[in-house]
């Protein structure tokens, strides 16, 4: 068997572990899940971690859950959190488990015969019928008030300034999360719980309670939580999360994503978020810093996980769509994206629109009279003449070319250049 945490560890994804992690691992194969919030019916990269671990799990060997908190969903978590979560209906929350479940697939088997085939499982199956005087007498008689106050999630939102303190319903979340620790011990034969660092206290009564109700041993293990080098909130961008599901965010999104994060960040992250091996990364890394300006790294990154999310021919379509805006893209090129994509490479650039009845069109008609490509007729002409001018990433050298209908990308749009950079969208309709 590979050893787990040695993997995890030089990939720098080891935060706390409980003493005996290791050891007990390496007796053989091991059971242990990882919660999952379903919030949303979809998951974001501040998921992945999490996710990966996982992974890494079953490629060493052992058995991994995927839990969704489809009943701790329903309360929210305080860790991390200044203020209490909205409450999701049952509806809502089967939907979100489903959606999970499908994204977890492309990186867990599910599927297989193997015996450490991966089981998603709901908490909401066993605590939908356990009552609240059953689970106050049979749970709650085992961790005191003293231990759940001491824990730094609780601290945290009590000691702050919120004047709405902490509800009773999330005082209580620990003890839920830590009965479901006790009921995949019991029932699934899990031994390890892991999880982000934020989650260590809820992981820990967890342990706890297998400890004073069954007196055995449980294991912990945490990740950090993901940084950017600069500070920032890893995963968010101006215009929110990033998700996994394509309809949230785009392949193309999503490429772009990592084609962009610094060279500090990359070295972090193609060890978090890809299952390369050491030396391949290794050898990456000092390849990258012979030429930086080149973006190996990211471009390797970006590769890597947008094939493992989205597949490799949407990989093909977000790296094609690159290319249209920092490359030496075609029209054909340019032809073959969808326009979902076409308006996402080109997003903020400047639009004009042009009723379709107007086409065909004098090249300098069009963009110096029907639109404020240019700003006179004489500017156009002379750009036209020096080669500065491209309809479609076509370079355009003839002043009385005529644009028309087979100019038409998606049947509604043409793109202007003028110079290297600056790009125009003429709508059609």
């Amino acid at each position: 068997m590979k050893n787990f945490v040695e993997e995890l560890r030089w990939r720098g994804m080891i935060q706390d572990i409980m003493p005996g992690t290791e050891e007990k691992l390496m007796e053989g194969p091991t059971a242990a899940y990882v919660g999952i919030d379903p919030t949303a019916d979809s998951l974001h990269i501040g998921h992945l971690v999490s996710v990966m671990i996982l992974k890494h799990f079953q490629n060493c060997g052992h058995k991994p859950f995927a839990l969704v908190g489809g009943a701790t969903g329903m309360i929210g978590d305080p860790s991390m959190k200044s203020q209490e979560r909205n409450l999701l209906d049952e509806e809502t929350l089967a939907h979100n488990v489903a959606c999970i479940k499908a994204q977890l697939s492309r990186f867990l088997d599910f599927e297989s015969d193997a015996p450490n085939k991966a089981e998603l499982v709901n908490n909401y199956d066993w605590m939908k019928g356990y009552s609240f005087l059953d689970f106050a007498r049979d749970i709650g008689k085992h961790i005191t008030v003293n231990y759940m106050m001491a824990k730094d999630s609780v601290k945290k939102r009590l000691s702050s300034d919120s004047r709405e303190g902490m509800s009773f319903t999330e005082f209580t979340y620990q003890l839920l999360q830590g009965y479901d620790f006790l009921y995949l011990y019991q029932h699934k034969g899990c031994t390890l719980q892991m999880g982000g660092s934020d989650q260590w206290g809820n992981i820990t009564t967890g342990t706890e309670l297998i400890r004073r109700k069954l007196g055995k041993e449980a294991y912990a293990l945490t990740c950090p939580l993901i940084t950017k080098a600069d500070g920032g909130k890893f995963g968010k961008t101006e215009k929110g999360n990033i998700w996994l599901d394509p309809e949230r965010t785009s392949p193309y999104q999503f490429y772009q994503f990592w084609l962009n994060v610094s060279d500090e960040d990359a070295a972090r992250y193609i060890k978090i978020f890809t299952m390369l091996g050491k030396e391949e990364i290794e050898a990456a890394i000092a390849e990258h810093a012979q030429a930086p300006h080149l973006r190996t790294l990211q471009k390797l990154l970006a590769k890597e996980i947008t094939v493992m999310v989205h597949g490799q021919e949407e990989y093909d379509k977000a790296v094609e769509a690159s290319n249209v805006l920092f490359g030496n893209a075609t029209s054909e090129t340019l032809m073959h994206l969808d326009e979902k994509t076409f308006l996402q490479v080109f997003d903020g650039v400047a639009t004009f629109g042009l009723p379709h009845e107007k086409l065909p069109l004098n090249i300098i008609d069009l963009l110096a009279v029907e639109t404020q490509v240019f700003p006179s007729k004489g500017e156009c002409r002379k750009m036209i003449q020096a080669g500065g001018v491209s309809i479609n990433k076509d370079k355009v050298t003839d002043i009385n070319a005529e644009i028309g209908e087979s100019h038409l990308i998606g049947g509604k749009y043409i793109l202007a250049q003028k110079g290297k950079k600056n790009y125009f969208i003429i709508k059609v309709g």
